[in-house]
């Protein structure tokens, strides 16, 4: 153990680390592997990404990972099996992409592992008086330090339910670190399977901002493509583009308890999923519409949550609004968010800040482990990561 403690210490003097930041979402599509040199922490962390990569997930793990996906009631004995085997799976691509890049694995000081999601529950959500917020992400840390023999953070957001938080969105600590401005109020838009929003108002404290999610991102549409297009996302909006709006299901698909709810709020697709989409559409009468039709449905959906909020931040002022995420590559989304937004909001890539879209939640789990490693949590009230030594 002295061995292993004096490791990190030796780690949190350095003036640089280099972290492995891994993400897999919501939309089950792989695992993004980011190696990132980060150097200070808090106000003062500097990040580079040196290498990325996404892993797509072979048909055979997304079966696995659906058999307990979002789903209320699973084989407990599948899960236990599963949760290791995820850890020493992402342990193995880790290797992978360390050895195509040419990376010693003695150069690397930190994984940061956010896990595979498999169930996301606010209280909210439940009827459980006793219970509060809860979530739960597998792939274990201990098997993944092994597999790679580096030391391994995971399981982040345990800590933000303890502290009395959701568990969700997380972005609101990396986004207020790195991309802060003291010169133009600013918004961090993620499009993943679930669209989230980090709110920096220019000059701001930590406690200025708001972090929050919106709703459905990709999550019933790629879903609605997987089931009667056998295509894991709607590539270039080229469905629904080809589709109209149904206002009746749409309206059907706007009453929902989520949406009215006061920010900041986390959800995920426990809620927003076909079966939702099915009651709406018996709902509204709407269940002979044409595919095209519904896929059109579903993007207005996201835009008008999304563009919503961003015209209620912008009140007559300036909003810059940087967009990240798998949403990003939809044009038809992004126009719609555009056109729905006053004149005062402006998004943009989050290139434009020099963030890759892609890699942005990866990057941001490795800022979580280094804050945990070397930062001071007494600043912003919480440490998340717990640690697994690979001996």
């Amino acid at each position: 153990m002295r061995k292993n403690i004096e490791q990190l210490y030796h780690v949190s003097q350095k003036p640089k680390r280099q972290i492995i930041g891994l993400m897999s979402g919501t939309s089950l599509d792989g695992l993004d592997i980011a190696i990132c040199e980060i150097s200070g922490c808090g106000t003062g962390t500097e990040v580079t990404l040196k290498h990325f990569k996404t892993v797509d997930y072979p048909d055979e793990v997304k079966s696995k990972i659906r058999t307990v996906f979002a789903k209320p009631q699973v084989s407990l004995e599948y899960l236990t099996l599963l949760n290791p085997w995820i850890g020493k799976y992402h342990g193995q691509l880790i290797n992978q992409a360390l050895k195509a890049w040419q990376v010693n694995l003695k150069d690397i000081d930190a994984i940061a592992s956010h896990g595979q999601t498999i169930y996301h529950c606010p209280q909210h959500q439940h009827d459980y008086d006793d219970f509060g917020n809860a979530t739960l992400q597998i792939g274990d840390g201990d098997h993944l330090a092994v597999e790679t023999g580096i030391v391994t953070l995971s399981d982040f957001r345990q800590k933000h339910i303890a502290a009395g938080g959701e568990g969700a969105p997380l972005a609101q600590f990396g986004d207020y670190f790195c991309f802060s401005s003291n010169s133009e109020h600013r918004v961090l838009l993620n499009l993943g399977g679930i669209a989230n929003i980090t709110y920096l108002p220019k000059a701001g404290s930590f406690n200025d901002m708001l972090c929050s999610d919106l709703g459905p991102g990709n999550t019933i549409m790629d879903a609605y493509m997987q089931k009667h297009f056998g295509q894991a996302f709607d590539s270039d909006g080229a469905i629904s583009s080809k589709g109209c709006v149904n206002q009746a299901l749409l309206s059907k698909l706007l009453d929902n308890d989520f949406v009215g709810l006061d920010l900041p709020k986390s959800t995920g697709p426990e809620v927003f999923n076909l079966a939702y989409l099915q009651t709406a559409q018996e709902c509204s009468n709407t269940t002979h519409l044409k595919h095209e039709d519904v896929m059109a449905t579903l993007c207005e959906l996201s835009a008008l949550l999304i563009a919503e909020q961003l015209n209620y931040l912008s009140e007559s002022k300036k909003l810059n609004v940087y967009a990240s995420g798998g949403g990003v590559h939809n044009p038809i989304l992004m126009q719609r968010i555009q056109e729905l937004v006053s004149t005062d909001v402006v998004i943009e890539n989050s290139n434009k800040i020099d963030l890759d879209p892609d890699a942005k939640e990866a990057i941001l789990f490795a800022v979580l482990a280094n804050e945990c490693l070397v930062g001071n949590s007494t600043e912003f009230g919480v440490s998340m990561g717990k640690l697994s030594f690979p001996e």
